[in-house]
């Protein structure tokens, strides 16, 4: 049991599905219930795929194509800042991210399995074993569902402008998310060249 907190706190930790949330709500604010729910269960499969994919191929994949973890942050952070960037600039009749994808890209990845998640699942891997890291992860998942589930209820309370005025916000937020990615790649490159 106490091996499986220390691999459960760092994985919650890095996917941060409270910091997640505002960013879910502003992605699928303008869904229908069942679209909604299509899209949470896309972003789970996906999370879970691409994190199961990691912890079996990541460092083998990381390793032949010549690919640092820093590569990933920034690569990651890149991704994020041009979806944040697209829909701010966004004027109100121009086409949204597809209810079709968005499940896949960018909520199952990079924002629920990112740099950061992926990374950690790899420490956690290191240290604690497959199966531990592996429940934690499920655990993890399970948290981000019934967050991302029960998001109608909070998109109810604030409101069609409060909705609004959230996607914005979050789509700032989503930016700055997306600077501090490659911000923490850059450093490890500097701490890298500078070994």
């Amino acid at each position: 049991m106490k091996a499986f907190l220390l691999a459960f706190i760092p994985i919650f930790v890095a996917i941060d599905v409270i910091g997640v949330l505002p960013i879910f709500i502003g992605f699928t604010a303008h869904l229908k219930k069942k679209e909604r729910v299509r899209v949470v269960t896309q972003s789970i499969v996906t999370a879970f795929m691409i994190g199961m994919t990691f912890l079996f191929l990541g460092k083998w994949i990381f390793k032949v194509l010549g690919v640092m973890v820093f590569d990933f942050k920034i690569a990651g952070g890149i991704v994020l800042l041009v979806i944040a960037l697209r829909d701010l600039l966004r004027r109100e009749k121009e086409p949204r991210l597809s209810a079709d994808t968005m499940g896949a890209v960018p909520i199952g990845t990079p924002l629920v399995t990112g740099p950061a998640a992926l990374t950690t699942m790899i420490m956690m891997l290191d240290l604690y074993g497959i199966e531990i890291t592996v429940l934690s992860l499920v655990a993890n998942l399970a948290i981000v569902w019934a967050v991302f589930t029960y998001a109608d209820a909070i998109s109810a309370f604030l409101g069609k402008a409060g909705s609004k005025a959230v996607s914005k916000i979050t789509h700032l937020l989503l930016a700055a998310i997306a600077v501090m990615f490659m911000r923490k790649g850059i450093v490890d490159v500097l701490a890298y060249i500078n070994k």
